[in-house]
């Protein structure tokens, strides 16, 4: 990783904290009666001190690509943001992935309990869009709602629940507990959908927020479909060849669960040869935005590399 990119993240980081750290405080709000304080302690824990914040950082710098500055394009981000971290709340429970850590820290679940943990990931899910509902998200309300349908396609049905939906099933949770057999298109399908589908819409999100036309719209969405595919397979990669200690929850539970994987499917040579492809096709896609495109360019590459 460059200096310049590890910077653009880094600041991507430390604002999406701070504006997630306000979002998060105990003062109720305007229509709420009070925020209990157990239920608030597992959200913090859920959501901050920990995460690259890549989400964040997509939409930020696809915003700027149309000239807006980080603080016009963070309350976005951080909404994203809170959806992602609902999921990994979520997807540690022990009904779905059973994983006791995140981010080298106990899951939610074991630092609270069961019960508290499944509030906490609903309460970060409708904190997002009470977030993309404010103007402070955008001062224009037809940009808002974009946004908020953008988001709840990505994260819903037909995105990340439904991708999740179809883990399970794949898994075998269904059938008798026998894991299914799918092909690389269907894995492609589950995988766009529970992962690719956050990841491109963080890319789409800067795109809506700075006015951009349908084909930088487009081409920003391109970019994060392939980034988020990549990021995938970069993903399972590491659940084969990583350590607890570099990623930060366990490994190798990919193959016990009998997950459907591209790196089961192709093998890790094949695999590492589509991440190669994945990412030219991300560089590829920022080709209207010239040079100022670079550092999601850049982005991409660190994404396929990652070792944690």
């Amino acid at each position: 990783m460059t200096s310049s990119l590890k910077d653009r993240l880094d600041a991507a980081a430390a604002i999406t904290e701070t504006r997630l750290a306000a979002a998060l405080g105990d003062a109720a709000l305007p229509g709420e009666r009070l925020r209990p304080e157990r239920l608030m302690g597992a959200m913090r824990h859920g959501a901050l001190g920990g995460g690259k914040r890549l989400r964040p950082f997509l939409v930020i710098e696809g915003a700027a690509l149309f000239g807006l500055t980080a603080e016009a394009a963070v309350t976005a981000a951080t909404a994203i943001e809170c959806v992602h971290c609902y999921s990994l709340v979520h997807d540690d429970l022990p009904a779905m992935d059973d994983d006791d850590l995140r981010r080298g820290r106990p899951t939610v679940h074991k630092a609270y309990d069961e019960a508290t943990a499944i509030l906490a990931g609903d309460g970060l899910l409708t904190l997002a869009f009470d977030l993309l509902a404010g103007e402070d998200a955008h001062p224009d309300p037809a940009v808002r709602i974009a946004l908020v349908r953008a988001l709840a396609r990505a994260a819903g049905i037909g995105g990340m629940v439904g991708g999740q939906m179809l883990d399970l099933a794949a898994e075998g949770r269904f059938s008798g507990g026998t894991p299914l057999a799918h092909g690389e298109d269907a894995i492609r399908d589950l995988q766009a959908m529970k992962t690719g589908a956050l990841l491109a819409v963080s890319a789409e999100a800067g795109a809506l927020l700075g006015g951009a036309d349908a084909g930088q719209r487009a081409a920003l969405l391109a970019y994060g479909r392939a980034l988020g595919a990549a990021f995938q397979i970069a993903d399972d990669i590491l659940d084969v060849e990583g350590t607890a200690e570099e990623v930060g929850k366990k490994v190798g539970k990919d193959a016990a669960a009998g997950k459907a994987t591209l790196v089961s499917r192709l093998g890790l040579p094949e695999a590492r040869r589509l991440l190669d492809r994945l990412v030219a096709e991300a560089a590829d896609a920022l080709a209207p935005f010239g040079a100022r495109g670079q550092i999601l360019a850049e982005a991409a590459r660190f994404v396929a590399a990652r070792r944690s």
